[in-house]
């Protein structure tokens, strides 16, 4: 539709040109002349910037008006016919585009010739003879307008005027420019010869200068854009926006078809391939080149560049085969390691192609870029070190409390938001007899076993050494309780490491939104609340209930209530007997601190035990133990009826290097034998950090003091330990004596324990007697010591000394006044 009727305007013009031109075609030499001034200008295009704008100068104007005065119209038609054709096939113009541009540039030029020829004959000296010329140029650039606005009009619809104002108005400007140059140059040639000397040396300056101008511009313009890029990356945010940033300045800086960021799998981050094209908006998951020249990049630490003049037949065979016409792929560097690259591919327009400078503009971005893309994987690693647990990548307290939140945000009506806190057993044991190495394993398949376990809905998380979270909403209390007790039961499914084998438990404890709390901190205390109720209950789940958090609320403000008993002497030291099983004779006592609060009434012993070690007055409770028990152990002596005391330990009194100087100092002090003292350690406390406990055990054994482990079999302490701690008694749970005269399991365990006690030469003593039958079978076991309520309940002093007045010195009391003894107790 434009294309044919320009040809048919080309032809008729033509027609009338040849008509009435005196000689249409003139000399053919200068016509070859000519052909090369048109090539030449064809070729050239001047940037020069102005204003932070760049304009931009085609020369081609002037060999076209010099042409007007100095070929024929037909020559000159057919001069700009051949160098437009010659320039379409280099470009690889379609067809249908190539001979639209040719149609036009002979429409334009036969429309120059016709103002040429009605302006009448051309003086180079003649001022009206500039100005037709300069019409006859500006009548071409109308016409080319015209022919522009027509293609663009039929293929993409209506031209709006601004955008045809900025089309027609530069190149009215640069036309004139071009004609100004035009006539100066006419002019000259006018003079002679000597003035083709003049003006060839004006060209050959003028074309140093420029490109000086050029490099020294180009210069200018590579270092403002990477300025301007560099400082676009450093003020992006740490959001996940820095690829597009970074890749949709880095296609227009080169003027590529693709920019695509590349980084390998590395740790926990997975691959990342983005592009950025021109017509997508956001970043695709394709690249504009093969993957070959990516890995060959990473591998070798090079830039991979392949083009018409860069790259060998290899990479360009590749490029051909995925379809790309040139690439540049350059390898991001964090220190001295390869992290990924960047790269451009398609060079814009249909005869440019990447070249040197290009490779050394991706280069210089990519060393910016590369620092950025680091400091972003290194917020990212923070942020999300900061929010997970390093050993099983859970999400940590702070993760679980912004969930919670969420879940508390989101909850829908009727729905409840729980919280399941496992406390793993065993750790501890795991870590001493094994090794940190072997607990953190532990850890870890716990972890994964809860996060593979647990819904898909629910966060699960580690809040503590050995707790770890399940939060997620749930229909009511009753399913997060069987979701509870259904992940406990899986848990314990036995875990191998290696050749070890560990069956492993955990209690939990559950809080629920909105009965128990509405903000995180508080659902995740009472969950531990819960968690600590639970170790004691043999389904090992525990609901949150207020009760619980009232002991531990209690706990805390017994402190300094404690604090004043202590020193005002408020706390009482009870006393309970222990008896030999063989002849039924009173060997001593166990001394039992007992407090009677004035507002709480009775404190629990455990209570005030556990305010006595987080609030640092534990010396000072086992001193007042101590000294009533030594005190009351003198005055045995004097009375003739000497009685061995004990006294119960914690184990961080045995950390403490001056315990046992303080020791010897109160058995001086009130002139008792030491081997009347006897210093009683849960079997737990000496297993747990044995070597530091070493020491102190030594040196209370050296003094001449018994020591007794307290609560054995309730441990996991193996027999190596007895070998190896300095002590004299084993005392048995309580426990396995109360069960031992109905569950063979238990008569089995003392039975046992009896006798690895033997093998040792360890006295024993059986905790909990509370029944004849109990006693009938630990003498039967050959038992050395009992107690219990069967002989006696802890007593005052004042009631333990009735209790032993009830005894006569004359024979060994028989079982029937143990029985009487009882009662009076």
């Amino acid at each position: 539709m434009i294309t044919g009727p320009l040809a048919l305007m080309t032809l008729l013009l033509s027609a009338i040109t040849l008509h009435e031109s005196p000689e249409p075609l003139g000399k053919w030499w200068l016509g070859l002349v000519f052909f090369g001034l048109f090539l030449v200008a064809e070729l050239t295009v001047l940037h020069f910037e102005v204003r932070r704008h760049t304009v931009i100068l085609t020369l081609a104007d002037i060999p076209f008006l010099l042409g007007l005065c100095f070929l024929p119209p037909i020559t000159l038609i057919l001069v700009r016919l051949a160098v437009v054709a010659l320039a379409q096939w280099r470009r690889k113009a379609a067809p249908v585009k190539a001979a639209f541009n040719i149609t036009l540039m002979g429409a334009s030029t036969a429309c120059a010739n016709l103002v040429v020829l009605q302006g009448g004959p051309l003086e180079a000296s003649d001022p009206r003879s500039w100005g037709v010329l300069v019409a006859a140029v500006l009548t071409t650039i109308l016409v080319s307008a015209a022919g522009v606005v027509g293609v663009i009009t039929l293929v993409q619809g209506r031209f709006a005027p601004q955008e045809l104002a900025a089309t027609v108005v530069p190149a009215a400007v640069v036309m004139l420019f071009n004609t100004t140059i035009g006539l100066a140059v006419l002019v000259i040639l006018q003079q002679g010869a000597a003035a083709y000397l003049l003006l060839a040396v004006l060209l050959v300056f003028f074309a140093l200068a420029y490109r000086g101008y050029a490099g020294s511009m180009n210069q200018h313009r590579t270092l403002t854009e990477i300025y301007d890029l560099t400082a676009a990356i450093s003020d992006t945010p740490h959001d996940g926006t820095l690829p597009d940033v970074l890749l949709g300045r880095v296609r227009r800086l080169l003027g590529a078809e693709y920019a695509t960021l590349w980084m390998p799998a590395q740790g926990r981050h997975p691959e990342v391939l983005l592009s950025s094209r021109p017509d997508d908006k956001g970043l695709l998951d394709v690249a504009g080149s093969p993957e070959s020249l990516r890995k060959q990049a990473v591998e070798t630490g090079q830039t991979v560049a392949v083009s018409k003049k860069l790259g060998d037949d290899n990479l360009r065979a590749q490029l051909r085969d995925f379809g790309a016409k040139d690439a540049i792929v350059v390898p991001l560097r964090a220190s001295s390691a390869v992290i990924g690259t960047l790269e451009v591919a398609g060079r814009l327009g249909d005869n440019l192609s990447f070249g040197q400078a290009d490779v050394r503009l991706l280069e210089a971005v990519a060393a910016h870029a590369a620092a950025a893309v680091e400091n972003n994987r290194l917020v990212d690693r923070l942020r999300f070190d900061a929010y997970h647990d390093a050993l099983t990548a859970l999400p940590n307290r702070r993760r679980i409390s912004q969930a919670l939140e969420e879940a508390v945000r989101v909850r829908a009506p009727g729905e409840v938001v729980a919280v399941l806190m496992f406390d793993v057993d065993g750790l501890r044991d795991v870590n001493d007899s094994l090794g940190h190495a072997a607990g953190d394993q532990l850890l870890a398949e716990v972890a994964t076993r809860l996060r593979t376990l647990s819904p898909p809905a629910a966060l699960v998380g580690r809040v503590g050494g050995d707790e770890f979270v399940v939060t997620l909403r749930l229909p009511n209390a009753a399913a997060a309780l069987e979701l509870a007790a259904d992940l406990r039961r899986r848990l314990q499914d036995r875990m191998t490491f290696g050749s070890l084998t560990l069956d492993v438990d955990a209690a939990v404890g559950v809080s629920l939104h909105p009965e128990h709390g509405s903000d995180p901190a508080t659902l995740i205390q009472r969950a531990d609340v819960a968690t600590h109720a639970a170790k004691s209950l043999a389904g090992g789940v525990q609901l949150f209930d207020l009760a619980l958090e009232s002991r531990s609320v209690r706990r805390l403000g017994l402190a300094g209530d404690l604090r004043r008993a202590l020193d005002n002497g408020e706390l009482e030291v009870y006393f309970q007997p222990k008896v030999t099983l063989r002849d039924r004779r009173l060997v001593g006592v166990e001394c039992l601190a007992r407090w009677e609060h004035p507002t709480h009434g009775a404190v629990q012993p455990e209570d005030f035990v556990a305010v006595a070690e987080h609030t640092g007055q534990l010396s000072r409770l086992t001193e007042v133990v101590l000294r009533e028990g030594l005190r009351r152990a003198r005055q045995w002596v004097d009375a003739g009826r000497p009685l061995s005391v004990a006294v119960n330990l914690s184990p961080r009194t045995l950390v403490d290097p001056a315990f046992p100087d303080r020791v010897d100092a109160l058995l001086q002090e009130y002139g008792v034998s030491p081997d009347r003292l006897t210093l009683e350690i849960t079997e737990d406390g000496v297993v747990d950090g044995v070597d530091r406990l070493l020491p102190t055990l030594r040196r209370l054994y050296d003094l001449g003091v018994h020591l007794s482990v307290d609560d054995f079999g309730t441990g996991y302490s193996s027999l190596s330990y007895l070998r190896r701690l300095p002590v004299h008694e084993v005392k048995v749970d309580r426990s396995f004596v109360q069960g031992m005269a109905t569950d063979p399991g238990d008569l089995a365990i003392v039975r046992a324990v009896v006798d690895i006690s033997r093998h040792f030469g360890l006295s024993v003593v059986a905790e909990g007697v509370e029944s004849e039958l109990t006693l009938e079978l630990l003498e039967e076991i050959g038992c050395d010591i009992g107690q219990g309520f069967l002989f006696s309940r802890p007593l005052p002093y004042e009631r333990l000394e009735a209790w032993l007045g009830a005894q006569t010195d004359a024979e060994p009391t028989p079982l029937g006044e143990v029985r009487r003894l009882r009662a009076v107790g």
